[in-house]
């Protein structure tokens, strides 16, 4: 599945810090299970993508 095909999947996504000072992101849907950590440094680099993403969708749609 490519990142711009749609899906009716549902899911539930958590973010918060471990007690082993990892950020983590836990994904869960229906039996899956998908924990992962990252270290502060690349917690905040996936938020600057997440970021860059929502300005470049803003600025196709206009606003």
């Amino acid at each position: 599945m490519g990142i711009n095909k749609q899906s009716d999947v549902e899911s539930n996504l958590q973010i918060g810090p471990t007690d082993q000072g990892m950020v983590r992101i836990y994904v869960a849907s229906g039996k899956m299970e998908i924990p992962m950590d990252f270290d502060p440094d690349e917690a905040d680099e996936i938020a600057e993508e997440l970021k860059t993403a929502a300005i470049a969708v803003r600025a196709l749609k206009g606003k």
